[in-house]
């Protein structure tokens, strides 16, 4: 079960693209004061939890609406995936600025945090997963969702430290390892995928 809590724990801290999502926050509330942005990041990081365990839990009443298999929606899941983190690794433009506390569930939360290749493995997760070991994973996500909430609130001291270049290299390390884990799940879809 501590196998399962770490594992899970790491790759959704990393699925939630964290240092992107952190010099996202950066840019967007840069004119903000201390007050404004702590109140964002509390925000984004409410928005985030009730987001990803919507997806989380509901995967296999969505999946049974649909009439998709867990199989189909893995590789879907994991070529979104594989998208998102080639534009990490490529590089994207960064928003402009917004003043309203708005900015804290559209675009931090949803999109950027909680994205299309984000939506589809919390999805085929919360589904893979029961018993016992769904606690567990729960346990891990809620404990990454407030990694990356810490992250947000300490945001401009991780800069400071960092600096910009330096968090350009995290985001482009976190898109190389959601494109190993959008291989993972493509590839487990296709290995379990029924009359293959």
């Amino acid at each position: 079960m501590t196998n399962l809590f770490v594992n899970t724990l790491i790759k959704i801290f990393f699925l939630l693209t964290p240092f992107f999502v952190m010099s996202m926050f950066l840019s967007l509330t840069r004119m903000l004061t201390q007050d404004a942005r702590r109140r964002i990041a509390i925000h984004t990081t409410l928005a985030i939890l009730i987001t990803a365990f919507i997806l989380f839990y509901f995967g296999n009443i969505i999946f049974k609406l649909l009439g998709i298999t867990i199989q189909s929606f893995q590789i879907g899941a994991g070529t979104l995936l594989f998208l998102s983190a080639v534009k990490l690794v490529m590089g994207q433009e960064q928003q402009t600025q917004s003043e309203s506390d708005n900015i804290a569930v559209v675009p931090l939360a949803l999109p950027l945090t909680v994205g299309p290749g984000t939506t589809g493995t919390l999805l085929v997760l919360g589904a893979e997963i029961t018993g016992t070991a769904k606690l567990v994973a729960s346990a891990a996500l809620f404990a990454a969702i407030v990694l990356v909430g810490i992250l947000l609130l300490l945001a401009t001291k991780v800069e400071r430290v960092l600096g910009a270049k330096g968090i350009g290299v995290l985001t482009k390390l976190t898109g190389l390892v959601l494109a190993a884990l959008a291989a993972q799940l493509v590839f487990t879809g296709i290995y379990n995928f029924p009359h293959l």
